[in-house]
């Protein structure tokens, strides 16, 4: 082993075990959102959920392998808490819980749960790193753009792709639990992504750069390099 070799071996083993903490921490922080009234903030007509923002602040900071991880972690947690504490919608979210109208329920739910959650992990690092090739360079002011960009592309990753499998799935469940005709059922989930996927992603658009952005110059997880899939 040559001396640039030595040198450069503590390096990599550091930001590995750098990137283990990090992914471990929001881990945990997506399990004390999801399990506690933390991840909810009260709006004035609404309460807007900030779970997805740990996931897409590790999909910026570790790469969209490790971004998708946490949103497996994201969708775990949801099914957890669909099965254990249902609400009228948990048969889109969990297996155990009967359909309307059946006496079992479906394993697309576990789709819903899961998939649109390691999205979340995954197009957010896209649309950032997209943005700092776009402007080619990575001043301060592009990186708030980026990471502002990318936290509303999360948010509305997961509500979109959540409401729509929904609408794509379980149209008449969801009619029938909502008393409302099967052809009223669209604009229903129209209304629902616009109430609350806007406010979400306006509250991502915030909070991910306000924590984002120091970290990223605090623990020099940004190095200059072209657009590729690293983590």
């Amino acid at each position: 082993m040559n001396r640039k070799q030595t040198l450069c071996a503590p390096v990599a083993q550091n930001e590995r075990t750098r990137g283990l903490i990090l992914l471990s921490m929001f881990t945990a922080i997506i399990f004390l959102l999801a399990f506690t009234p933390i991840g909810l903030i009260d709006l004035p007509l609404m309460k807007a959920t900030i779970l997805h923002v740990p996931v897409i602040m590790g999909s910026i900071l570790l790469g969209p392998r490790k971004g998708a991880f946490l949103g497996f972690i994201f969708g775990l947690s949801s099914l957890i808490k669909n099965t254990l504490a249902p609400s009228l919608l948990s048969f889109a979210f969990s297996p155990f819980m009967p359909v309307p109208g059946m006496d079992h329920g479906s394993l697309w739910a576990l789709v819903i749960c899961f998939v649109p959650r390691m999205f979340v992990g995954i197009v957010p690092w896209f649309v950032y790193r997209g943005v700092l090739k776009l402007f080619r360079n990575s001043s301060k002011g592009v990186k708030s753009i980026g990471i502002a960009l990318a936290g509303v592309s999360g948010a509305l990753t997961n509500t979109v792709l959540v409401m729509g499998l929904v609408y794509v799935i379980f149209q008449d469940a969801y009619a029938t639990i909502k008393d409302i005709p099967v052809d009223a059922v669209l604009g229903v989930i129209l209304g629902v992504v616009g109430t609350n996927g806007i406010p979400e992603a306006i509250v991502a658009a915030v909070l991910v750069p306000v924590i984002c952005l120091p970290l990223l110059e605090t623990l020099k997880l940004e190095p200059n390099r072209p657009l590729t899939v690293e983590v």
